[in-house]
């Protein structure tokens, strides 16, 4: 006999958010992201470019077919390093991820997001310690990588173990930092290599705001 408790249980596993595309742009980037081991995809800010990741990652892994979740970005915001916020290096790096906490909350609910993180399924590691660890069957997610050089992108995808999958984010045309962005350039150098990805979201793929489209178009001019 299934006792109630257990038939709740069993139900609430599938009672979380599922990512769907709204523009052909994001369809893409979604096949691309299953058809892939390494995506990379660049657009401007609201386009979904990270939501759209956070979704995939956090899908996969409550149906288990992958282990972990593993989300950084560089310690770069408007100008701003590392050294500009007080404490330790975890501490320095929470404020930064915010935003990809709540993605993940989003489609996963408090619930599940609280249990991922408490077991370490989710976790949130510093771009600059990740050097020599490896992730198997992991999604690992590098968001605001317009702010990282072309040798830190290299080595975050190095990190990638058997059964795992990469999702760099970023928008090429914002990055915050002084000396040349490797985005860029790692996407024009890896477009042609079997198993990674490369897609481009537009002004057109802005679903957050209405708004923001104009407002980029006009700023842009």
């Amino acid at each position: 006999m299934t006792s109630r408790k257990n038939k709740s249980a069993k139900e609430s596993r599938h009672n979380i958010k599922h990512v769907e595309a709204k523009t052909e742009n994001q369809k893409n980037y979604i096949i691309n992201i299953i058809e892939n081991d390494v995506t990379f995809c660049s657009g401007p800010a609201g386009c979904g470019k990270s939501f759209i990741a956070a979704g995939i990652a956090a899908e996969h892994l409550h149906r288990g077919e992958i282990e972990n979740i593993v989300v950084t970005r560089p310690l770069v915001c408007a100008g701003k390093d590392i050294g500009s916020l007080p404490g330790e290096l975890m501490e320095k790096i929470n404020p930064y991820l915010i935003p990809m906490q709540e993605n993940f909350k989003f489609f996963l609910g408090q619930a599940f997001y609280g249990l991922y993180c408490n077991d370490k399924r989710i976790s949130y590691q510093p771009l600059e310690v990740m050097r020599g660890a490896t992730y198997h069957h992991t999604y690992m997610i590098l968001d605001e990588a317009q702010n990282c050089t072309y040798e830190q992108i290299k080595m975050f995808i190095t990190r990638m173990g058997e059964g795992s999958k990469v999702l760099i984010n970023g928008d090429i045309r914002q990055s915050d930092i002084r000396h040349k962005s490797g985005l860029e350039e790692c996407m024009n150098k890896l477009e042609r290599v079997k198993g990674v990805g490369i897609c481009k979201l537009d002004k057109s793929d802005i679903q957050r705001n209405g708004i923001i489209g104009r407002i980029l178009s006009a700023l842009e001019d």
